[in-house]
């Protein structure tokens, strides 16, 4: 008796031994209702399963969302810290600020960041030399590529209005970069910074106050709550508009130009697993957008008595009739 309880228990002991580590992940996002963030979420899920990943087996997701209200993102990344992950993830400038406040030494890995280290979020593209890295959009570039794409497909236009989200630690550079391509292309530009969707009527107002021509959406996770508010509004005022994601133009804007955002995030899980298994995310150099998608939405040209030219069409990834 005494003996096969031994064993027993010996056979116990040892399985409890060679059971396989459970990692804990962070999730911060930015909303787990919409179709953007349920798709940015399976995106994630999907990369992390290509390399062994799988969720409720040997990885578990802790998910927080801010659901618009973007004030409650340092909360929340509190609440993330709190549960000791192995590494956070945020997948755009906005959680990452948040999550950057909360830990020094817990790994976050981005996904979407419009400028990491314009923003000061990483020492170099290089080496980011501290607790975080991931992928990058590099805002600057393929924001003043939207702008002038945009004046390509509307010549007539000559003074563009400028959304942009002054919390967002990449917008400013952003900013920057628009007013710099703005110079180059000889148009004039209108600030317009809005804090939430409360303020997009007033800013509309503000663009047919002072006759803007068309207007240009720098892409941003407090955009990306509200779509179709922003493409209505736009053809409401008769305003063409270039947006930074593909979900604005599907959801009846002019047109986007922005990167892969699905296929930047299920990158993304390459440096969660490289970081389970040891790597230091100091050392891991930040990648760079891979895929951009030019996206035009042709019944909203029609609606706004816009012909778009051939030279524009031919080089769209996808034309919404």
């Amino acid at each position: 008796m005494i003996a096969a309880g031994a064993l027993l228990c010996g056979s116990l002991v040892a399985e409890a031994q060679q059971a396989p580590k459970v990692y804990r992940v962070g999730y911060l996002g930015n909303s787990g209702s919409t179709p953007q963030g349920l798709a940015i979420r399976e995106a994630f899920r999907q990369g992390l399963r290509e390399r062994g990943w799988v969720e409720g087996s040997n990885i578990l997701i802790e998910y927080r969302w801010a659901e618009g209200k973007f004030d409650r993102l340092h909360e929340l990344a509190a609440e993330l810290v709190g549960l000791r992950p192995d590494v956070l993830f945020a997948p755009s400038s906005i959680q990452v600020e948040a999550a950057r406040k909360a830990t020094a030494t817990i790994p976050i890995v981005f996904a979407i960041h419009a400028d990491p280290v314009g923003s000061g979020h990483v020492a170099s593209l290089r080496r980011p030399g501290g607790n975080i890295t991931g992928l990058a959009l590099m805002q600057s570039e393929f924001t003043a590529k939207g702008l002038e794409l945009l004046i390509q497909a509307v010549p007539r236009a000559t003074r563009i209005a400028v959304l942009w989200h002054p919390a967002t630690p990449s917008h400013g550079p952003g900013m920057q970069a628009v007013n710099s391509a703005a110079s180059a292309l000889r148009i004039r530009v209108q600030s317009l910074p809005v804090r939430s969707p409360d303020d997009f009527e007033d800013a509309f107002s503000a663009m047919v106050r002072e006759r803007a021509d068309a207007v240009l959406v720098i892409a941003g996770s407090p955009f990306f709550t509200t779509p179709h508010q922003l493409a209505e509004l736009a053809v409401k005022h008769r305003l063409p508009t270039m947006f930074g994601a593909r979900m604005h133009a599907e959801a009846g804007g002019l047109m986007s130009y922005a990167a892969d955002y699905e296929d930047q995030v299920r990158r993304s899980a390459t440096y969660v697993d490289k970081i389970l298994k040891g790597a230091n995310p100091a050392d891991l150099p930040i990648e760079q957008a891979a895929k951009f998608e030019l996206v035009i939405n042709l019944k909203t040209a029609k609606a706004l008595a816009i012909t778009i030219p051939q030279s524009i069409l031919t080089r769209a990834s996808k034309v919404i009739q």
